[in-house]
This record gives structure tokens, sequence and C-alpha cells, in this order.
């Protein structure tokens, strides 16, 4: 099994990653450092999914009452103004802190999209992250499809259930792909309402109104997709992100981010399987602004909290365990 799965929609100039969109490609790697190309193998979109189910079907098969251990096929979406390497990076943090090891949660898949990597493009950035959600759209098309066979087959043999659950983890802009992505699926598959696509998605420092799953958001149906594709959505923020303070400013849309201020109703008014936790605490106060927007993935505690989010623990027992705390911040008077 590959140690290290990629999907990308990156054109490739002279064997190297650009900022342009061009056609999806999938790769493989067994060893890293991750920013070297020459570590990564193409191979066919058929021979991934072979693959990734061959590897999804090595997962422990469990009862029916330990959903929690069940290992997952995570899909990580990075955000705005992360470059190739930038996402290398950050793809092997995840992976070296939540899917190695004893407790890994199972295979994480990066999917890159191509983001220009720098701070002065964010509105071009934004048309790439639109644009490249249909490919998205593509990969998710087919997993749904997928799990629709895996349910049919769990029916005709109940001793062979589907072993994998779906799970993103979505950053910054990141999380509009994964919202426009989400919508295409929605439309393209009738609005299916008694369909799981993702288990748990975490949405970390969203760069998407923060009315999205409101009946009058301005994006419409979107977050109606996203809700009834997902079991459960954790939207993870910070006040003290100046990034998306700055993103705010850049569009006038006329709702603040999800990832800077929270839901804007919490719950929101028809989806009780949407909520958030304010991780501001948990940063320390030396942190910038500008540094809190990538602080989740350098976190100890927010990490730990992640893998227990993507494990399905129950809202009320991270709440109970404290997880969803921390007294790092603000810092106690002299």
């Amino acid at each position: 099994m590959p140690a290290y799965w990629k999907i990308s929609d990156r054109a490739i100039v002279n064997g190297l990653p650009t900022g342009d969109q061009g056609p999806l490609q999938y790769y493989v790697s067994d060893q890293g450092p991750l920013d070297n190309m020459a570590n990564w193998k193409v191979v066919s979109a058929d021979d991934f999914a072979t693959l990734l189910k061959g590897a999804a079907n090595e997962f422990d098969a469990l009862p029916q009452g330990a959903n929690e251990d069940q290992s997952h096929v995570t899909f990580l979406i990075h955000g705005y103004n992360n470059g190739w390497t930038d996402a290398a990076h950050l793809y092997q943090k995840v992976c070296d802190s939540l899917y190695s090891g004893d407790n890994s949660l199972g295979i994480c898949i990066s999917f890159d999209w191509p983001s220009l990597g720098s701070i002065v493009d964010y509105l071009p950035d934004r048309e790439h992250a639109q644009a490249c959600a249909g490919d998205l759209a593509d990969v998710l098309s087919q997993l749904y499809d997928w799990l629709l066979v895996k349910q049919q087959d769990a029916t005709k043999n109940p001793p062979d259930p589907c072993k994998a659950k779906i799970s993103v983890i979505s950053h910054s802009m990141g999380n509009y792909v994964v919202q426009k992505a989400m919508a295409t699926v929605w439309t393209r598959k009738n609005q299916p309402l008694l369909v799981t696509l993702i288990n748990q998605l975490v949405m970390v420092a969203a760069d998407v109104d923060n009315d999205l799953f409101e009946s009058q958001s301005s994006d419409g149906s979107d977050g109606d997709a996203v809700a009834n594709l997902t079991y459960r959505i954790t939207a993870l923020y910070s006040g003290r992100d100046a990034v998306l303070g700055a993103s705010a400013g850049l569009k006038h849309f006329g709702t603040r981010r999800l990832g800077r201020s929270g839901l804007a109703v919490c719950p929101p008014t028809d989806k009780d399987n949407v909520w958030q936790v304010d991780c501001s605490c948990f940063f320390p106060d030396n942190l910038t602004g500008l540094q809190i927007h990538g602080a989740y993935f350098d976190t100890a505690d927010v990490m730990s909290l992640m893998g227990d989010i993507l494990r399905g623990i129950d809202r009320s027992v991270l709440d109970a365990r404290g997880e969803t705390t921390s007294t790092v911040w603000p810092p106690k008077p002299a």
C-alpha cells in the first residue's frame, strides 16, 4: 500500500507544478520528502482507484458498535496562499499527526489545487478555487457511486460491510473549493437526502461566508448541499485570525468569514449537524494574527481535537472532556 496519495489539477511545466490549472493527475509515493517531485509516481485514474480500494479493503472489519474505531479515507484540501511546496508540507504534517503509527486514522489523500501562493493574488486565487471545484466534484461523484455499490453489497452480504468512512479536512479557501464541489455533486445526484457521502467534514479557518448554512444565505443552496451530503460538519475558527480579517475586507460581500467569526447562527436554524469550536484560546499570545491562520496544524491540542472529531466522538463528550477549551490564551495578568 502506498504511504502517500495525491490528486492534483496543477498544470505541470518542465516537470514542475505551477499555479495554473491543468488536467487531473494521480500520484502515489512511498517516501518523503513530499515536496520533491521525484518521490511521486504518476498513475492512471483507474490504477489509483484500484490501489485505493485495495488499501481500504485491508482495513479491519468492525462490529456495528465500533464506529469510532472505523478507519478513514480522508481528503485534505489546502487553502489560499499555498503553493505546491506549501501544500506538500501541510500534507506531510497532517499525515505525521493523524495518519501514521498505531493510532493512524487510515489513509489521507491530498487534493492539490493550484493556489497561486502569493498574498497579492487573493481574488485570482478565489477564481482558481471555483474553477477547480469541478475537478473535486468529479472525484467526489465517483466516490458517491462507489459508496452506493458498497451499501448494496453490504445489504446482500451483511458480514461484508464497507470498512472505511470518507472524511474531509479543508483549510481556508479550500473550504470554498469543497463548498462548490459538494453543491455540484448534490445537483448531479438529484439532491439525495438519504445518502451520506462525507462522514466528518472539518472546516479549518474557513474562508467562506459565515451564513453559509442559513436558509437565506447569499450562497443559495450551497449550504444545503454540504449539510445534506455530510453526517457532521465542524467549523474550527478564531477571531484572532488576521488573514481572514483581510479576506473580508477584500471582498465586501456583506458577510463575515466563518473561520474568523464563527457561524452566523449556532446551530444553524434548520441544520443540527453543524457545530463549531472557537480555537482562539489554544494559540499562545506570541503568535501574530497572520501566523494563527495556519497554527491549527502546528498546535498539538488542536490536532488531537481534530482527530477525535474525525473519529466521530460526540460533541457533548468532547466538551465534557475539556477538549474544546484551553487556557493557553489569553495570558494571565501579572
